[in-house]
């Protein structure tokens, strides 16, 4: 497998870039595509459509193919691998079928490959991607591989969109299958947040809507936790935030590492919070004390353990970052983002997100929040 990223802020640069990319005579038949919703998306997907290069495509919070992120642009992850060694698949989603979508999805890719390895995206604040995740296990077995995203919108909390060649949905899902007997693909997940205080249980939810916690308004817990007892009606926006941001919770789960949520918004008639996944009625979990640069060390170990462990060579990387992250350290994050580039010191393309899928440390496929996953890939030997 050969990989190049480039780069661009207008489909004129990509184009432009795409060219020089192949004036050594790359020949890339893949593209993995990380958008700003702020691009012409049509035209974009039309500098690849025109070559003939299958697209992968997810609107970002950020995007990146190297330490300088992104501002409204376009990050591109090229590869040039045999067409027969991975699948695209594209649905729309409603809320009520979606598990049911993602299993005949998941069959669809069995029918091609006996052990697909998938990058999985979705669009839409309201999709529960647990549904596709669990849809992916029904097909594919509970130990089936699974890395991705939710789609990101330059945090406006407007639409969120994936897209291929020729579709595009503010509430869909795209796969990416790679057959697993032609390409190794491997990651790893790290959060690095503290927990802090006692565990609290969930007392009242619905789907991602918390209403009590400890048999108290939702909001009202987290308010006292970020220490803001009396907020303004303009300031409300900027407490979500800031909780969403410095003070995640840590779900507990029966098995693996906890994971993380965010809050993403609240509800002041009804004193709830939304969450960036869903947290089940009767779940524990506990806030986390605001991140410090450690976290950012943490990140990088884990890759080096990827790399020493399970890879020690690749061909290209995949980087899946919370947005909160970012928000949260800053320019700091270039930090992050070269450490785990260095790892393997090979092309890569990066996607701050609303949310991150993959299997938790010890654990099963989760939605995960304020989380890194890096996904390296690599061709079999001939």
């Amino acid at each position: 497998m050969k990989a190049k990223s480039i780069k661009g802020k207008s489909s004129e640069e990509i184009q432009e870039a795409l060219m020089q990319s192949t004036v050594d005579g790359f020949r890339p038949t893949l593209a993995i595509v990380f958008l700003s919703i702020k691009q012409n998306q049509m035209a974009i997907r039309d500098v690849f459509s025109k070559e003939n290069i299958a697209i992968f495509g997810v609107t970002t919070g950020g995007e990146f193919i190297d330490e300088e992120i992104g501002e409204g642009s376009v990050a591109v992850l090229l590869l040039e691998i045999d067409p027969a060694h991975f699948f695209i698949q594209f649905a729309e989603l409603d809320g009520t079928t979606d598990r049911l979508i993602a299993q005949r999805m998941g069959k669809t890719a069995l029918q091609r490959f006996d052990s697909p390895t998938f990058l999985l995206a979705a669009s839409n604040m309201e999709t529960e991607p647990e549904k596709l995740l669990r849809g992916l296990e029904d097909a594919a077995g509970m130990d089936v591989n699974v890395y991705g995203a939710m789609a990101g919108d330059d945090f406006t909390l407007s639409d969120q969109f994936v897209f291929t060649n020729q579709q595009s949905s503010n509430r869909g899902c795209v796969t990416l299958a790679f057959n697993e007997e032609k390409i190794i693909v491997k990651g790893v997940v790290t959060c690095g947040w503290e927990p802090l205080g006692t565990e609290k249980t969930i007392t009242k939810s619905e789907g991602q809507w918390i209403y009590t916690i400890d048999g108290k308004p939702a909001l009202d817990v987290v308010k006292r936790f970020i220490g803001l007892a009396d907020v303004k009606k303009e300031d409300r926006q900027s407490l979500v935030v800031e909780a969403a941001i410095n003070c995640p919770m840590q779900l507990q789960l029966e098995k693996g590492e906890p994971i993380m949520r965010g809050v993403f918004m609240a509800d002041w008639d009804k004193r709830a919070i939304m969450c960036s996944g869903s947290m089940p009625e009767g779940s524990t979990f506990r806030f986390s004390l605001p991140p410090d640069l450690s976290i950012i060390d943490k990140a990088i170990k884990a890759s080096e353990d990827l790399k020493n462990d399970q890879m020690p060579e690749a061909d290209a990387l995949i980087m899946i970052s919370c947005l909160g992250r970012f928000v949260s350290f800053g320019p700091l994050m270039t930090k992050e983002i070269e450490g785990i580039k260095n790892v393997w010191n090979v092309p890569m393309a990066g996607i701050f997100s609303n949310a991150e899928l993959a299997r938790t440390p010890g654990g099963n496929l989760e939605h995960h929040g304020s989380t890194t996953v890096c996904v390296a890939l690599k061709e079999r030997n001939k």
